[in-house]
């Protein structure tokens, strides 16, 4: 569901930037960032790198990438 929000044009401005560098649009850029903060948030022990990781790794088992992982 797509819900209209103002942002503030300093933030569309970095969005902007940040997303050319990371070949993401305006909205997909501010939405990577919420992802982020968001996960930030809810677990305050990782740093940004540590989610990044998570989410990548999420990404490849749901492309079936994944391997199992033997303990010992």
């Amino acid at each position: 569901m797509a819900v209209a929000v103002r942002i503030s044009p300093e933030l569309i401005n970095a969005a902007k930037i940040h997303g050319r560098v990371n070949h993401r649009s305006i909205p997909g850029q501010i939405e990577f960032w919420a992802k982020i903060g968001k996960c930030l948030e809810e677990n305050p022990d990782l740093t940004f790198e540590d989610i990044k990781e998570i989410l990548i790794g999420i990404e490849e088992l749901n492309e079936g990438k994944g391997k199992e992982y033997k303990f010992g």
